[in-house]
């Protein structure tokens, strides 16, 4: 069975923008392609067919992964009300990204972008719209420059009050020699009590996923590791869970569909508060 995206009619090819090197896939633009976007290349597409050739799953996860991030910034705006949110790792502007669901239920609420890549940044005005009582701003760094972030983050936000760290998919960037952990505390640290962490990663569960990321890796793009789900839940260390704690994201507080249950997918996310 075909698991991807309803193909849209042929268009031209567009020019990419400078910086953008189409000659080796790239993570956002095939992600952007198992969603059914446009904004992604021939190398792009070609890679994001191999690897659901070899792990179909994957298109089901980059859907329940936006469907969480949806989720879980609701809950936080809405329920525990949140106002301010840190998104590192953005991606491509897509339906519904963070600062389209906040301002949605909280006008005011203030969302800073983070991603040190040339083609987000060439995006990133659609990133950059806001409500007139909030605010969005866009950082251009590295997840690996946790200070410079919190530094140029601070002209937007005011970390003395509860701040959403939103963190969807970009720790399986690091390898183990950046030390994520250390850099997701070193995040959590500057942050007040009452903030919250949203995280979310692939877990190495399943061995057909392994498997197409191990041929992934090898392909010229910036490699993406696959981590185990004690790894995964270790992220949260020191916070309070929310219910019902680090699971598949598809089962992070699923909400009625007339598609019905969704499927159980080997990509896991939690909530986490900072007490």
């Amino acid at each position: 069975m075909d698991h991807r995206p309803p193909s849209s009619p042929a268009e031209p090819e567009r020019p990419a923008p400078p910086e953008i090197d189409t000659t080796v896939p790239h993570s956002a633009r095939i992600w952007n392609y198992w969603l059914g976007g446009k904004d992604n290349y021939p190398v792009d597409r070609q890679a994001g067919d191999e690897f659901t050739e070899i792990f179909p799953g994957i298109v089901d996860a980059a859907r329940a992964v936006r469907h969480f991030l949806a989720r879980a910034v609701r809950h936080l705006a809405e329920d525990v009300g949140i106002r301010q949110f840190l998104d590192i790792g953005t991606g491509l502007p897509t339906v519904d990204n963070t600062h389209e669901i906040a301002q949605r239920v909280a006008p005011e609420a203030r969302i800073v972008y983070v991603d040190n890549d040339p083609l987000v940044l060439a995006h990133a005005r659609a990133l950059l719209t806001s409500t007139a009582e909030g605010a969005t701003d866009y950082i251009d760094a590295d997840v690996r420059d946790p200070d410079r972030i919190l530094e140029a983050a601070a002209e937007t936000l005011d970390f003395g009050r509860p701040v959403g760290l939103m963190l969807m998919g970009i720790m399986g960037h690091l390898d183990d020699r950046d030390d994520p952990h250390a850099i997701v505390r070193r995040l959590l640290d500057a942050l007040p009590s009452g903030s919250h962490l949203v995280l979310n990663d692939g877990t190495d569960a399943d061995p057909k996923r392994r498997e197409a990321h191990q041929r992934y890796n090898r392909g010229g793009a910036v490699p993406y590791h696959l981590r185990s789900p004690e790894e995964i839940t270790r992220f949260f260390d020191g916070l309070e869970l929310l219910e019902p704690g680090v699971v598949p994201v598809s089962q992070w507080r699923p909400e009625h569909s007339p598609f019905g249950i969704p499927p159980r997918v080997e990509t896991l996310g939690g909530v986490g508060r900072k007490p």
